[in-house]
């Protein structure tokens, strides 16, 4: 895995601090390959949260505050929630390969 133990904890703390402490969040994409060089930090956030404005807000202020700890990165985020009807195939990919931070 190709992040540093700051930002593991960075990126721990901040989606709990955002999304609460029940949030799982998952590292995938070419960040868990050693071997690679580059890319973005690709994480799946799994939330409790329902309502979808309030994911979105949610979702703008984790991005906010993880660049602004993290540093000018380029950070893509999916977010699965419990009203959520239907999800491209990505989201299982992510959760089939991706390491949970």
């Amino acid at each position: 895995m190709r992040l540093t133990n700051h930002q593991i904890m960075t990126i721990r703390t901040t989606v709990a601090d955002v999304f609460g402490e029940g949030a799982k969040v998952w590292l995938f994409g070419s960040r868990i390959e050693d071997q690679q060089r580059g890319g973005d930090i690709d994480l799946l956030i799994k939330t409790n949260y329902a309502d979808v404005m309030k994911i979105a807000r949610t979702e703008i202020n984790l991005m906010s505050r993880l660049q602004a700890k993290l540093g000018e990165q380029k950070i893509d985020v999916l977010v699965e929630y419990p009203t959520r009807e239907t999800y491209p195939p990505i989201f299982r990919l992510a959760k089939q390969t991706g390491i949970m931070l």
